[in-house]
């Protein structure tokens, strides 16, 4: 296989950031009364500032998700690539525009590129990474010259107060009790934002900067041992099972908020660190001999700053100790973007003047849907090293 290397990565995040006392009034507020549970998730999650493609004064939208993504590919034009020569477009997200066509036809026609291999990654969080892995077999396989993947979030076409105001009104004798959405509902609304990321893949490095090799990506899904625990159209039955849109009137769909993005917290506290950090990182240490002190840096995606010391406790209980201060995120100042989260981290990483030829990088993205894992090794590689 040829090796292949991110090259160029670009984010675009809509508006302005938004502050945590500004948020419900941007999101708007569910009922007559502030979210309860709005401070608790803040105070946990360590997020300070997020976007929204929202426009604040007026609570319409400014971009919709393939908008979004095609601004983010956009971006790396910026950086000299010409988007003309695009040979495959390889787009994850969690919640498209439209059931159908798929994401990123939808992005190819945004940008009015000229024909090539177009492929959507379907998920959460690991749609993102899972485009990435698309592209570069693709690459590696000799298939294209390059390819461009992406990954990108439009949490706020569905966390907005108005997807919930029927469901309010179908309940309104159960919220004299309980004011607010089903803790399960609300609080998502303060984990998740928006934005979007690209990558160029090509299989060679560039010979102006720094660029990544990607070495290996490991994915797995437990989806045999658990239920769903993240899901959106649909409804968690008693017995665990989900239960799609489909098979309910359309009335429901309102006053169920089907279309909201709902969480089983119970279900993840108790097991989203053992099946997305310590069970795949004892396989991975297995199959690939990897050890902790391989790594110059570790860039984990995780939803809130009450997971960070949960990770680390699990990467010692798989005898994978990454010291927290090779740690790099930007959860505080970007949000919980899902699906693009990965590329908003490497982005700032790779253009920070903080890598060096030979360097390893370690990324780990979780995925609660139905338990899902994804870590990925890169390779600095500086031109000046290049023969």
């Amino acid at each position: 296989m040829t090796e292949v290397f991110i090259n160029d990565i670009a984010v675009f995040l809509p508006n302005e950031p938004v502050m945590n006392d500004e948020m419900e009034s941007v999101l708007g507020q569910i009922g007559d009364k502030p979210s309860r549970a709005r401070r608790t998730v803040l105070r946990s999650n360590g997020i300070k500032s997020r976007h929204y493609a929202i426009d604040p004064a007026t609570g319409e939208p400014t971009h919709n998700n393939a908008e979004l993504t095609a601004a983010a590919i956009r971006g790396l034009a910026e950086g000299g690539f010409d988007l003309s020569s695009i040979d495959c477009l390889s787009c994850g997200t969690t919640i498209a525009d439209q059931l159908m066509p798929n994401h990123a036809v939808m992005v190819h026609g945004e940008l009015g590129t000229p024909p090539c291999e177009v492929v959507a990654t379907s998920g959460v969080c690991l749609s993102g990474l899972t485009a990435i892995k698309y592209a570069w077999l693709g690459v590696a396989a000799g298939e294209f010259d390059n390819a461009v993947a992406t990954g990108s979030e439009l949490a706020s076409a569905v966390m907005h107060a108005g997807r919930f105001k029927p469901e309010v009104a179908a309940k309104v004798e159960a919220l004299e009790q309980h004011p607010e959405i089903a803790f399960e509902k609300d609080f998502l609304r303060w984990m998740l934002s928006d934005g979007a990321g690209a990558v160029l893949l090509q299989p060679r490095p560039r010979t102006d900067g720094p660029s990544l090799r990607i070495d290996w990506i490991f994915e797995r899904s437990y989806a045999n041992e658990m239920d769903a625990c993240m899901y959106a159209g649909a409804e968690k039955l008693p017995d665990g099972r989900l239960q799609g849109w489909n098979r309910y009137a359309p009335e429901e769909w309102l006053e169920r908020s089907m279309f909201c993005v709902k969480q089983d917290i119970k279900q993840l506290n108790q097991y989203v660190m053992y099946y997305t950090v310590e069970k795949p990182l004892l396989e991975l240490v297995t199959k690939k001999g990897i050890r902790a002190g391989d790594y110059d840096w570790f860039l984990p995606h995780y939803s809130s700053q009450f997971f960070r010391d949960q990770v680390y406790e699990k990467m010692r209980n798989a005898d994978f100790d990454i010291p927290q201060e090779r740690w790099f995120t930007n959860l505080p100042a970007k949000g919980n973007t899902g699906s693009a989260a990965m590329y908003i981290i490497l982005e700032e990483l790779l253009h920070s003047g903080r890598l060096a030829d030979g360097q390893k990088l370690l990324c780990y993205i979780p995925e609660s849907g139905r338990f899902s894992t994804a870590f990925m090794q890169l390779t600095v590689v500086d031109p000046a090293t290049v023969p």
